[in-house]
């Protein structure tokens, strides 16, 4: 028994809650993981797995064995990467997350570290805020970009870098083709904005319920005309179609090269929430985590936060 392997088809388990997805994530068959989740149940002596008809859980000594697993997969991915790199030259994976709103600066923050250190191999990661946490416990993601005033992870505590606050805008169809690009226009206040037809966000995510507390603070609730879990596609709404929508910095920075859109700052209140990065606090960082959070605090990457996120200018 590769005890090793065993224990990273045990953490796929534990991630997708499905033998099949698992066993595809790890690129082996059904009946191979199932057969090494039972050798590592032999040599435990325990029952690890829950079985029924479908994944159920995992036993109390089989959450006790996963915690085990997840720190060995951590010190053997450690080890690698210091094997592998030099003084000047980190190598080796970096695993990292985003709540959605703040893909676009974690996909530039990711871009800018890999090319500073083209031996780094950084995944980005598009999670909600539940997830996010749950990674950074599991030590499945290393280093993680989203709202710091949600740091209340029960048993592990974790250290932030704050990076900006999220500012709101709305974003709408100007008419005018002939702009090359998006504009930031005047501000509008949160109540006139509830006038409009409006593209949010599923309610399920926490975006959403930021915003929702916004306009229940100028008294108006929010009917959307279209929802959807894509802030992608809250944009290409706008773009195509007949209604408005409420984005962050982040994802208005990320939208400049769409032509005829405009973004109103949102004022009245001003709303502005607090983003940054997150790990879990004590854990021995990997070659790559060390370079990412000597790079997350350079001047090189605080004036690439302040053009792209948070308040913006015209």
């Amino acid at each position: 028994m590769n005890l090793l392997a065993s224990m990273r088809y045990l953490v796929a388990l534990d991630e997708h809650r499905h033998f099949g997805r698992a066993a595809q994530a790890c690129h082996i068959t059904q009946p191979a993981l199932s057969n090494a989740l039972r050798a590592l149940e032999g040599e435990y002596g325990v029952v690890i797995v829950r079985r029924g008809r479908a994944y159920v859980g995992l036993t109390d000594e089989g959450q006790r064995v996963l915690e085990s697993a997840q720190r060995m997969l951590h010190e053997s991915e450690l080890l690698k990467q210091e094997l592998r790199s030099t003084a000047d030259a980190p190598s080796g994976s970096l695993r990292m997350g985003a709540v959605p709103t703040a893909v676009p600066l974690l996909a530039r923050f990711a871009a800018q570290l890999q090319a500073l250190h083209p031996g780094i191999v950084p995944s980005v990661l598009s999670l909600s805020s539940q997830s996010l946490e749950e990674g950074l416990v599991s030590l499945s993601l290393e280093l993680a970009l989203g709202y710091t005033d949600r740091m209340d992870v029960q048993d592990v505590k974790l250290v932030a870098w704050p990076q900006t606050l999220e500012h709101y805008f709305l974003l709408r169809r100007t008419g005018e083709a002939t702009r090359k690009s998006l504009q930031i226009g005047a501000p509008i206040n949160w109540a006139e904005a509830a006038a409009q037809p409006l593209c949010l966000l599923t309610p399920e995510m926490h975006n959403r319920s930021i915003i929702d507390q916004a306009f229940a603070s100028v008294g108006r609730t929010v009917a959307p005309t279209i929802e959807t879990n894509s802030v992608m596609g809250l944009v290409h709404c706008v773009a195509t179609g007949q209604v408005n929508a409420v984005l962050p910095g982040a994802m208005v920075a990320a939208s400049r090269s769409h032509v005829g859109l405009e973004a109103l700052p949102l004022i009245a209140p001003a709303i502005g929430t607090p983003i940054g990065f997150m790990a879990q606090e004590g854990v021995r960082a990997s070659r790559a985590m060390a370079a990412a959070v000597e790079f997350l605090q350079s001047p090189a990457w605080r004036a690439q936060v302040e053009a792209n996120s948070g308040a913006l200018s015209a």
